[in-house]
């Protein structure tokens, strides 16, 4: 017989460890973060360190530090909250008399270590989709296999053997790219360009049936389609097919934002994203690997974009000396960084206030 003690005791037990349950998803989820941050931060390291720029500072997260340890010459830091790192370059934003210093470089040499970190994000999204196809035997195409019973696309002009060139004007490489093509179409009718025969031919107004989910409307598929077997040279294909569509995601999700397609509720922060993270690692820890691969393509393309503060509003910089021989003065070219920074971090804040409200109301 449990005495009231043993009770108490086994109650916090059982607390502790549905707290601990509930906590790691989101454990995960911040560490995956950390990890593609890490990623990107290392393609300027190394980038900097192999042409001869000196590195003061690599560190992880923003805010007071938790850790450092001074290396040789960079100081090495994990600071409290993990939204983000940076690479601290000597010169980077300030001018210096050190002949390593990162603004005394040839501007190739600089536009290389800029670029680094958005490529090392590309590279990791695509090594994690191999990882991802590794397993398949079988591989999706966008080939017409058969239609279901009075499918109305069928009726609408699709037929057997038919290869899905595009949607509505936007290319199709895999059957995740007509996943998203058949996404928030009010009408449920798609103009799809086709081959057949090799021949290519567009259908308009191709109907299907529409279904509605969380404010969406959503096209019905009523065919299959082929399945392609796995061989060396078809696991390459789909690799690279696979990256290149979630490249392509990710370019038209930031085109339909703008063209006002998806409103600002269709935007997810850091918040945002580390909750829907933490909610597939709930379900199966593996499923995280697709998003992780979205996110790190999207954080390597979006940090190309000719956006100040951004790796790609520093490259504008740089490919404008290189075409007309002369830099931009170094205290404007920071004054726009400063300027960019601050209207990017306000709308982060907008974002995660966005976010938390969601969640508490």
């Amino acid at each position: 017989m449990r005495t009231k003690p043993q009770e108490q005791l086994s109650e916090k037990v059982i607390s502790i460890l549905n707290f601990l349950n509930n906590l790691w998803p989101y454990l995960v989820a911040i560490l995956l973060f950390l990890i593609l941050i890490i990623i990107h931060e290392f393609g300027h390291f190394i980038s900097a360190k192999l042409l001869g720029v000196r590195v003061n500072e690599f560190a992880v997260g923003f805010g007071p530090k938790l850790f450092s340890k001074q290396g040789k010459e960079t100081k090495y830091s994990v600071n409290l909250i993990p939204l983000g790192g940076y690479c601290a370059m000597e010169g980077e934003d300030e001018t210096s008399e050190d002949k390593r210093a990162f603004c005394n470089k040839a501007p190739w040499k600089r536009f290389i270590i800029v670029v680094m970190g958005a490529v090392f994000n590309l590279l990791l999204g695509l090594i994690i989709v191999a990882v991802i196809l590794a397993p398949s035997e079988m591989f999706a195409t966008t080939t017409v296999a058969e239609f279901e019973e009075n499918a109305t696309t069928y009726q609408s002009g699709l037929r057997v053997d038919d290869t899905i060139l595009e949607v509505d004007g936007r290319k199709i490489f895999t059957t995740y790219d007509l996943s998203y093509a058949f996404t928030n179409v009010e009408d449920g009718k798609v103009d799809i360009k086709v081959k057949r025969n090799g021949e290519k031919i567009t259908l308009n107004d191709v109907t299907f049936d529409t279904q509605e989910a969380e404010g969406m409307t959503y096209l019905t598929v009523d065919f299959k389609i082929y399945g392609e077997k796995k061989t060396f040279g078809s696991y390459i294909k789909n690799t690279v097919k696979t990256a290149i569509s979630y490249c392509a995601v990710v370019w038209r999700s930031f085109i339909d934002l703008v063209s006002g397609k998806y409103g600002i509720s269709a935007v997810s922060g850091p918040v945002g994203v580390t909750v829907a993270v933490a909610n597939v690692a709930k379900q199966n820890l593996m499923n995280i690997l697709p998003i992780m691969a979205l996110i790190t393509i999207n954080l390597g393309l979006l940090n190309l974009f000719p956006i100040p503060a951004l790796d790609g509003g520093r490259l504008m910089f740089i490919l404008y000396e290189m075409i007309f021989r002369k830099p931009v003065p170094q205290k404007f070219e920071s004054v726009v960084h400063t300027i960019g920074f601050v209207i990017l971090f306000g709308f982060m804040i907008l974002i995660a206030a966005k976010d938390i409200w969601s969640l508490i109301f």
